[in-house]
């Protein structure tokens, strides 16, 4: 069986017929400005959301909203659950 790459529903062929669209809209020598660009603007919203995190995390902790004690016990609830659900299911999964 061949597996096609696929990425966001878009076949490979798709992606090769972009590509070649944008060759020939900018240019080969455009193409890495273009990358860099991208590439640069990603890091950043990345950066910033990241410093958005870092900074409700320290408000929750400074107004002591965060209740560490109380998180672990939710979450050691919620891994039980899944530990359970698994063991139920795993009885009913067919091997494929």
């Amino acid at each position: 069986m061949i597996q096609q790459l696929t990425l966001l529903f878009i076949g490979g062929t798709e992606i090769v017929f972009v590509l070649f669209i944008v060759v020939l809209v900018f240019g080969a020598d455009k193409l890495p400005e273009i990358a860099r660009g991208l590439g640069k603007g990603m890091r950043q919203l990345k950066d910033a959301t990241n410093d958005i995190k870092q900074e409700v995390a320290k408000s929750a902790k400074e107004n002591n909203i965060i209740d560490s004690d109380t998180t672990k016990e939710i979450q050691e609830e919620i891994n039980k659950v899944k530990d359970d659900l698994k063991d139920f299911t795993g009885s009913l999964k067919r091997d494929r």
